[in-house]
């Protein structure tokens, strides 16, 4: 895990054989440019600037925009850099350019994936399969949980249209921790001096809303070529009730597996259909991750030491200088107690609805499909090396996904439905309070165990009281809440 989640660190080295070592990157975006160089789809500097994708890449440019910008270009390439350049010193939005992070991931899905796959719109032969698939999938996971279907509708996405889908729920993740770590931007100068230094805290803002979208674009775009549908981070990125896949994605995931393309595309529609039933009616879940993440960005504690040192030191008739303050570390966010709760609580839920997806797709295919476990084992080793949805939180939120948490949050939920039956299990997420904690994954069959008597206890205790013969006033429960364990609450 990054430990900037947002990258403010040291710009990154040049690699030993200059230009040469850029140029191998397939995608034009060498390891300073937020491509796929190196074992990081997003760059080893994820929030510093890179080159600009579509502007070429003259010496330099992976570590210095104006750089990428103005080195050896045509007149046209030089026109369009100066208008991204307007672009950049203009904005006056939020605290995320989000016009640009949606150029610029667009431009990073054109560019194609590390492989040579360029995206290409879907034609109705694939969106007839996904509609099959999504249909067939959501009639077996009937019959494996008590959460009724959450899909009005199956939809096939190219990977441009997964970027147009999912930013508005990117935009709704990052904004607040970009929003935290920009207010520093205009707070390091004092109070009396702001008014003096208007223009220049304006550029600031604008060049720091163009820094964060121009790598959440990168960040993005570079997702795009890798996702199978729109919850494969655990949260639902895409519109509600739209169960979703990416029929290029998904062909290039079963490229290599030895299962038929049908067995591959129904096992992801499980998949996704699983996570649009949980999403559609477990009302609160939604609110509960997105505010876990506004839960760590208030807690963002930003040492402007540098930042005071840096503004000091500015020359405003040499922009590029900002550019250069940014990347060196100026901004740290601290580990703060507020910031690992809330970590904490977001890993947890992740892992529970992960963990959940991957027990009742099991429930559902393992009787069905002959390749549900070479599947189901294929999709957690991607967890386990660092898959798309750990290196996208690692990047933009600093959160990373532990591979061991979603087994045993899988097994824990395996366990329950044994012990409680479907209907038991999955009552549990009617209230988050009900749900097991970090400390419970840890033990799932104390878990199953405590949870089985605490609920056959108070029913029998509800029973009595509406019969009339439970204890007086004066009388303790035998065995009961009096016992002083505290586990009734639940």
């Amino acid at each position: 895990m990054s430990d900037t989640p947002f990258g403010f660190g040291l710009p990154p080295e040049e690699p030993e054989d200059g230009d040469e070592g850029k140029k191998k990157d397939p995608a034009g975006g060498g390891q300073g440019s937020g491509g796929q160089g190196g074992g990081n789809p997003f760059g080893a500097n994820p929030f510093g600037f890179g080159g600009i994708p579509g502007l070429g890449g003259g010496q330099g440019g992976a570590d210095n925009p104006f750089a990428a910008m103005f080195g050896s270009m045509n007149p046209t390439d030089l026109g369009a850099a100066f208008q991204q350049l307007g672009q950049m010193l203009s904005y006056e939005g939020g605290p995320v350019n989000w016009d640009m992070a949606k150029q610029i991931a667009r431009q990073v899905v054109a560019q194609g994936t590390a492989d040579g796959v360029k995206d290409a719109s879907v034609g109705p032969a694939e969106k007839s399969a996904v509609e099959e698939a999504v249909r067939l999938a959501d009639l077996w996971l009937d019959q494996a949980t008590s959460l009724p279907s959450g899909a009005n509708v199956a939809v096939a996405w190219s990977r441009a249209e997964w970027v147009e889908a999912t930013l508005p729920a990117w935009k709704e993740l990052v904004d607040p921790v970009a929003e935290r770590v920009g207010t520093a931007m205009g707070d390091v100068l004092p109070q009396e001096m702001q008014a003096m230094a208007g223009p220049l805290i304006g550029m600031m803002r604008s060049m720091g809303g163009a820094m964060f979208g121009q790598q959440i674009g990168q960040a993005v775009g570079a997702l795009a070529g890798e996702v199978v549908g729109s919850t494969d981070v655990g949260l639902p990125l895409g519109p509600a009730s739209r169960a979703a896949l990416l029929p290029l994605n998904v062909a290039s995931f079963g490229k290599d597996l030895s299962v038929p393309s049908d067995e591959v595309r129904l096992y992801l529609a499980l998949r996704e259909a699983a996570h649009q039933r949980l999403f559609a009616h477990v009302p609160w879940l939604r609110a509960h991750l997105f505010g876990a993440v506004e839960a760590y960005a208030r807690g963002i504690k930003v040492d402007t030491s540098k930042l005071e040192e840096a503004v000091s030191q500015l020359d405003p008739t040499h922009p590029e200088q900002l550019q250069e303050a940014l990347q060196s570390g100026m901004f740290q966010p601290q580990d703060t107690p507020e910031q690992k709760a809330a970590l904490a609580r977001l890993e947890t839920a992740l892992a529970l609805v992960e963990g959940w997806v991957d027990a009742v797709v099991h429930e559902a295919a393992k009787t069905r499909l002959t390749s549900a476990d070479a599947l189901r084992e294929t999709l957690r080793r991607r967890r386990a090396t660092g898959g798309p949805a750990e290196q996208t939180f690692a990047t933009l939120i600093g959160l990373e996904l532990r591979p061991r948490r979603l087994r045993d949050a899988s097994r824990l939920w395996a366990s329950l439905t044994d012990a409680r039956g479907v209907d038991g299990r999955d009552g549990l997420w009617e209230h988050p309070d009900m749900l097991p904690t970090a400390t419970d994954l840890d033990d799932p069959d104390g878990f199953v165990h405590r949870e089985h008597l605490d609920f056959s206890e108070l029913d029998k205790m509800l029973g009595e009281a509406a019969r009339g013969d439970g204890p007086g006033r004066g009388d303790e429960p035998e065995g009961g809440a009096g016992d002083g364990d505290g586990d009734s609450e639940k």
